[in-house]
């Protein structure tokens, strides 16, 4: 089988394993960004998420600057910062003062979702206009504040004039695929948890891509996720650590990460199980064999620029271990 050259990268949600404390959780989100940076992943992005008392991502660019602060070379991201919850100014002095500190280092994955139930939005936004709305302007907005001296308006960005942070447009349906084709941006698609419309945004993406002076050609990046373990035995067990995180979203529970069971059926009915299995299609569990003809056979459909793995795993040690098994697959070792 022929080796799949492909940068790989870590989508970290930082969700807390039961028996962990929240600073258990920020803890163990450190320790797997500088596993990963050792294994040679090209980046590193943590999610925003509210009012989850389960995930502790919800200050995300304080996570970044922390995991900037306790790595050297990974770059480290939002996947993403939910625009419509904040002001681009804001977000734009934020990251132009973290790109700062630690240049060519820092990534800004922007979504337009909220992050959470739509309560929890409006007490989050200063304006109760449906700031969803405007997410292509305040997009444009950030490009312009990031850009050079002779681009801005009377408002600018200190620090970040001139920083030229790296966005990415992040989507789980059809709606983003056409902005990023648009403003020539590079991609990233949330088939990790919604990949229904993978297949038609990437389409969308590549057919209507216009070049930009950000990127020339374009940067499709896929999330999706990982379980790879020494059999495919072992890869299934762990998996069950994911599906009960999914039956939490199912059900709008607030349990910690569990361990694995050998069966999740007591756990479950059809119903659940079935949408569950749903969000979790876009999935590569098993051995590195088995792991490696999903990835080729993935590949040969979408043949996509890079992928981002989200490896739901209880033990640390072997959420690493899958995550160098998966690396040692695109190294082709």
């Amino acid at each position: 089988m022929s080796t799949i050259q492909i940068p790989v990268s870590v989508l970290n949600l930082a969700p807390i394993r039961q028996g962990q404390t929240p600073k258990d959780a920020i803890d163990s989100m450190v320790d797997l960004a500088q596993a990963t940076e050792e294994m040679g992943f090209k980046r590193y992005w943590i999610a925003e998420h509210h009012n989850t008392p389960t995930l502790v991502s919800s200050a995300t660019s304080i996570l970044i600057k922390h995991t900037l602060e306790h790595t050297k070379t990974i770059r480290v991201g939002s996947g993403g910062v939910m625009l419509p919850n904040h002001s681009a100014l804001v977000v734009a002095e934020q990251f132009g003062t973290m790109a700062t500190i630690y240049p060519n280092r820092l990534d800004l994955g922007l979504g337009r979702a909220p992050g959470t139930d739509m309560k929890t939005a409006n007490a989050l936004r200063r304006s109760q206009n449906d700031s969803v709305y405007t997410f292509p302007q305040d997009v444009q907005a950030l490009l312009t504040y990031f850009g050079p001296e002779e681009h801005q308006g009377y408002v600018k960005a200190h620090p970040g004039v001139g920083t030229n942070v790296p966005i990415y447009i992040l989507g789980s349906s059809t709606d983003s695929a056409y902005l990023a084709a648009k403003l020539g941006l590079p991609y990233v698609f949330a088939s990790h948890f919604a990949p229904r419309h993978m297949e038609e945004a990437i389409s969308i993406y590549r057919d209507r891509f216009q070049p930009s002076e950000y990127l020339n050609q374009p940067y499709m990046m896929v999330c999706l996720n990982v379980i790879a373990a020494e059999t495919d035995d072992e890869a299934k067990r762990e998996s069950t650590t994911m599906q009960q995180f999914f039956l939490n979203v199912v059900r709008g529970s607030q349990t910690p990460m569990q361990p694995p069971v050998d069966s999740m059926d007591p756990l479950w009915s059809p119903y659940e199980r079935e949408v569950a299995a749903s969000m979790t299609s876009m999935s590569f569990t098993g051995s590195k064999d088995t792991v490696k003809k999903q990835l080729t056979s993935f590949q040969e459909k979408y043949n996509v620029d890079e992928i981002m793995a989200v490896s739901y795993i209880y033990d640390a040690d072997k959420q690493k271990r899958s995550y160098q098994i998966f690396k040692d697959i695109v190294d082709g070792k």
